[in-house]
């Protein structure tokens, strides 16, 4: 991961979960600065450990991390996690995966005609520039991608569809999503995708990772 870091990113609310496990929190709505500030917490974890620290799970615009409180106290593992904030940018670039598409699905026409554009024009603005993965999760292998400028912003569907299959391409919101599985959704579909994000006879079983930079290309 690379260029995380602006020198402006918000400052967190760390929050106790129960004895054994924190929340730290970097805004209460999605926004670029919360999700990069959350990302760059969790790898400064990955790259410096904290004694006592079981397990990190990064989201959207926090990191949950779950410790042995008989190995470290709230109060130290806050200091610790303190630090690791103050610590700034990463040097590392980001992980780029080609993902290709065929643009067939049911909504996207619905979503072409509510943002005024032909299908040509919305493939071509959606295309247009890498997207950063902003978390994965809900669904194993999920993939939340954003943010496309505000001209490309529609709200979720206004009714859930039951199942949609692995490989469908969401759009909602700002972002691009990716299915690794059969899940029901309210995003709109607007195509498909061969890529799989979750193969769990590998080790590991993902690919993507938050942090990773994804580009589409259209396939026909």
């Amino acid at each position: 991961m690379s260029e995380l870091w602006d020198g402006r990113l918000p400052r967190p609310v760390i929050m106790p979960l129960g004895d054994g496990a924190l929340l730290v929190r970097f805004g209460d709505r999605l926004d670029d600065s919360a999700n990069r500030a959350a990302l760059l917490l969790f790898a400064r974890l990955q790259e410096d450990p904290i004694h006592g620290v079981l397990e990190v799970v990064p989201s959207l615009v926090s990191v949950l991390l779950r410790y042995d409180f008989e190995a470290i106290s709230p109060t130290r593992l806050g200091g610790e996690i303190a630090l690791r904030i103050g610590q700034g940018a990463l040097a590392d670039r980001p992980k780029l995966q080609v993902v290709h598409i065929r643009f067939d699905g049911p909504d996207l026409s619905d979503v072409a005609t509510e943002l005024g554009l032909s299908i040509p024009e919305f493939i071509l603005e959606h295309n247009a520039r890498p997207l950063r993965v902003l978390t994965t999760g809900f669904a194993p292998g999920f993939i939340y991608c954003g943010f496309h400028p505000t001209r490309l912003i529609v709200p979720r569907r206004t009714s859930v569809r039951a199942n949609v299959p692995a490989g469908s391409v969401l759009f909602a919101a700002g972002q691009t999503a990716i299915a690794a599985t059969e899940i029901p959704t309210g995003w709109h579909v607007i195509g498909s995708t061969p890529f799989r994000n979750f193969l769990p006879e590998n080790d590991p079983p993902t690919l993507v990772h938050a942090g990773d930079e994804i580009r589409f290309e259209e396939v026909r």
